[in-house]
């Protein structure tokens, strides 16, 4: 006998003493005698027989299970956002001083989120960056995401730089005067310096892919590729104007005179005075060391 039949004959004479004018309505012994105990059917016809016990006596519609709302999701359901091509960033605000002062001078941040209309322009490119992004010399080429070139940074307190060193490639030394640096390599490996300051002691460091350094705020620093095949490194830093400096090229940009006194007077390189020596300073990102460049047979 089905477990549902067993329970209503044993409830049976409770209900008979508690609530008579449902009783009148009960299905007779003979009729739960009826009732299927197979288990194809046993959920329908236990249903059919409870559906008539309600307190007006009129049965209602018998539910059966084919007739039930199934609990299991719909296929039409996406399971996913899909795999649609990725649109493009918008570069129509990079190096716009309209935009960049209306972001710099907004009250609050939601204000500065208005003011970007188009959800792209939250996205930068660093295959396909705005114009006045790189820095590009012999040896490779950086691109900078700052303020300037990704207005949406401001506010956010952080910037971000990728390098690209081809072999042999040599980031010049060079400073941030307002923001310390943290440097990872994605591929490749990097040779890295830093010197804080006057008097204190030069680090170096050789960088493997996915391993990472440090360059304090203002510390003199550079990295170069001592292989010969690209390497490729990830710069952040904590403000949207980190700034740069290249050292070579800031000091023998100074008056001559200068450059000559702090040099010793007289000064000649390879037989070039300091005008024509001047013209000689490579563009960053520059190629070096010279045993590198050998062995790599560049040049």
């Amino acid at each position: 006998m089905h477990i549902s039949s067993v329970f209503l004959i044993f409830l049976a004479p409770f209900l008979t003493l508690a609530l008579p004018q449902v009783v009148d309505v009960l299905p007779s012994p003979s009729r739960w005698s009826t009732i299927s105990t197979s288990n194809d059917s046993a959920p329908a016809t236990t249903l059919e027989a409870t559906a008539t016990i309600v307190a007006s006596g009129t049965p209602t519609p018998s539910i059966t299970s084919a007739q039930a709302p199934s609990l299991a999701p719909s296929a039409s359901i996406p399971t996913s956002l899909g795999s649609a091509p990725a649109p493009s960033a918008d570069i129509s605000l990079a190096n716009d001083p309209s935009i960049i002062a209306q972001l710099i001078l907004a009250a609050k941040a939601p204000e500065r989120i208005d003011l970007i209309l188009n959800d792209a322009s939250f996205k930068f490119d660093f295959e396909n960056p705005p114009d006045k992004t790189q820095t590009k010399g012999s040896g490779g080429h950086t691109i900078r995401a700052d303020r300037e070139s990704f207005p949406p940074l401001i506010g956010t307190g952080v910037s971000m730089t990728v390098g690209f060193l081809g072999p042999c490639g040599f980031n010049t030394p060079h400073t941030h005067p307002r923001s310390s640096e943290i440097n990872i390599v994605t591929q490749g490996t990097l040779q890295t310096q830093f010197t804080l300051e006057n008097g204190a002691r030069t680090v170096h460091n050789t960088l493997g892919t996915y391993q990472m350094t440090v360059f304090p705020q203002g510390a003199l620093h550079t990295e170069f590729n001592p292989d010969c095949d690209e390497a490729i490194f990830v710069a952040g830093f904590a403000t949207e104007d980190p700034g740069v400096q290249s050292v070579a090229q800031t000091f023998f940009g100074f008056d001559s005179d200068i450059v000559e006194a702090a040099l010793g007077n007289d000064f000649t390189f390879r037989g070039q005075d300091l005008d024509k020596f001047k013209s000689l300073i490579p563009a960053n990102v520059a190629l070096g060391v010279e045993s590198c460049l050998k062995k790599c047979q560049i040049g």
